[in-house]
């Protein structure tokens, strides 16, 4: 679970941390005849909303705590039936134990 945790963090860094200019060159001629150039850069945000990553992450991270709760719950079932199954082998044993002696 860490892993995937891990990965989608570095994804969304990877993402943040891109983004796109556009380098725009303008020419213009003066009345005068002489001829001005123009660099023109803008800044293109890329798709992604910071705050949509940032929701979604918290959404995976909320699905992750129910996922491990519900898995630590499966584990406690899991450790109560092979404690009750133990005890059922003890009492069988116990049982052939004493119907040997007789």
């Amino acid at each position: 679970m860490k892993k995937y945790f891990l990965i989608s963090s570095v994804f969304a860094l990877t993402v943040l941390s891109c983004k796109q200019s556009e380098t725009k060159t303008e020419t213009t001629e003066n009345p005068d005849g002489s001829v001005t150039v123009t660099t023109v850069e803008t800044d293109k945000s890329t798709a992604l909303d910071s705050a949509t990553i940032n929701a979604t992450v918290n959404k995976a991270k909320e699905k992750l705590n129910v996922a491990g709760e519900t898995l630590k719950k499966a584990g406690e079932d899991v450790k109560d039936a092979a404690s009750k199954g133990a005890e059922k082998v003890e009492k069988g044993a116990e049982k052939v134990k004493e119907d040997l002696k007789k």
